[in-house]
């Protein structure tokens, strides 16, 4: 098992990725992407269709090996096929459709499933679902069935089925996509909550520019490509970029700077409403 410094928790190197269309004929998803991602950070990666964000996700749970460069997983080496079951229990995964992911008739036979794989003890396993439900707020519907449950709560179970296996970081390829708005609070709280109460990296895929409000780090991809990265305040204070590439601010950020340059003197980097009205409340008292 080949490892190094664990430094950062996940780490690309110059990683190039090709999609096979046929025979002769292949179609660049990672252009030497460089990217790194710190133990107990939550980054957003966000970018148009096609931009690699999704494939780039799956590099970081051996889902794809890279064609050149190297993915680095808590000191693992993606490529190193004896780390691959370790990689995969640490850097866990939850995608886009819910149902895909759910493989019991009953919530906490569903989130047992991993534990059980990973060959834990009975008595440890009914711990590890209690705690993983009690952290996704799904306590109470541990004897459901997953087919009667909303989406949102589908992917809490999903999530729970993650934490059981005790991953240092959990992946999101869009988990809010299929979902209504509703549902899109439920996970983005759940998922802000686990990052910050316990510490799990969180790496989240999407394409609705308020989740990246979330984040402590926001990277923005374009053609294979990292093109931009910072805080959201200053990633999306370049709109004129952020819109080169087919992305937008997120709508309160949008609405801040559209009355700045009507001439109403607030900070056009206001993201939140919170943050919004703070503005206006300082513009009215003559603060």
């Amino acid at each position: 098992m080949t490892m190094v410094d664990e430094a950062w928790g996940l780490e690309a190197k110059r990683v190039f990725y090709r999609y096979e269309v046929d025979e002769t004929h292949k179609v660049l998803a990672l252009a030497g992407v460089d990217f790194e991602v710190s133990q107990g950070e939550f980054v957003v990666v966000l970018g148009p269709n096609g931009s690699g964000k999704s494939t780039l996700a799956k590099h970081f749970n051996a889902l794809l090996l890279p064609d050149d460069g190297d993915v680095w997983i808590f000191g693992m080496n993606t490529k190193d096929s004896e780390s691959t079951w370790e990689i995969r229990r640490s850097a866990g995964m939850v995608f886009q459709n819910p149902d895909n992911q759910l493989v019991a008739t009953v919530v906490e036979e569903d989130v047992a499933f991993g534990p059980e794989n990973l060959g834990v003890k009975p008595q440890d396993i009914r711990e590890l679902v209690a705690n993983a439900l009690e952290a996704v707020g799904m306590e109470a519907f541990n004897r459901h069935a997953p087919h009667h449950l909303s989406g949102g709560q589908k992917q809490r179970v999903a999530i729970a089925g993650i934490l059981a296996m005790k991953p240092k970081c959990i992946i999101l390829d869009e988990p809010t996509a299929m979902l209504d708005p509703a549902g899109r609070e439920e996970v983005m709280k759940t998922i802000k909550g686990l990052n910050e109460e316990m510490g799990i990296t969180i790496i989240h895929i999407t394409h609705f520019m308020d989740e990246a409000l979330y984040a402590d780090r926001v990277i923005v991809m374009n053609e294979g490509q990292i093109v931009m990265q910072g805080t959201p305040k200053t990633v999306f204070g370049q709109s004129h970029i952020i819109s080169q590439i087919g992305l937008d601010v997120p709508p309160v950020g949008k609405l801040s700077q559209e009355l700045c340059l009507a001439g109403i003197n607030i900070d056009p980097g206001a993201l939140t409403v919170d943050e919004l009205v703070d503005e206006l409340c300082q513009l009215k008292s003559g603060i």
